[in-house]
């Protein structure tokens, strides 16, 4: 991660997280803990189990920082800019599930 850029909006700092989620493992994983943390909140929120909240960022964070430490070899943008990354993320998880992105990029094409 270019650690020496700083980043003063998410419109600059987009482009960069794309950069870093290029692996298609990695963004399938992505989407996968962003799916299961939408599923886990408005499970908790239904059935008022607040407990259940706690595991939204285990879910959320664990999905992710698996696909950079094994899939993209990097280190997750949440440590340098954590707002941004987390925005970045729903971003990313709206622009995969309405096809304005795709799980394979050009850098990583599928078998």
């Amino acid at each position: 991660m270019n650690v020496e850029k700083k980043y003063r909006s998410l419109k600059e700092f987009y482009p960069f997280y794309l950069s870093e989620h290029r692996d298609t493992t990695s963004r399938t994983l992505h989407f996968t803990g962003t799916f299961i943390l939408f599923i886990i909140l408005f499970w908790a929120l239904f059935t008022q189990i607040w407990w259940g909240l706690a595991l939204i960022p285990v879910v959320g964070y664990g999905f992710a920082w698996v696909g950079h430490y094994f899939f993209e070899k990097n280190t997750p943008a949440t440590f340098q800019y954590p707002f941004y990354s987390l925005a970045s993320d729903f971003i990313l998880f709206w622009h995969l599930l309405t096809g304005q992105e795709k799980f394979n990029t050009d850098s990583n094409p599928s078998p």
